[in-house]
């Protein structure tokens, strides 16, 4: 099986049986998000802190 549906499968036997679907796509949403940010980290895709800052300031 895909380790991705593994994962979601995981996921949604964690929630509450009172769930919704809304709160079953947000679960998915933020696991994926973190995801993503943590390939992003390990491949060095990052901004420091010093340079967002700079960045957000200079707008």
């Amino acid at each position: 099986m895909n380790i991705v549906k593994e994962e979601a499968k995981k996921l949604i036997d964690k929630l509450p049986d009172n769930v919704t679907w809304d709160d079953i796509m947000y679960e998915l949403y933020v696991k994926k998000k973190i995801a993503e940010g943590l390939k992003a980290a390990e491949e060095g895709r990052v901004v420091s802190h010093e340079d967002a800052k700079k960045r957000l300031l200079s707008k």
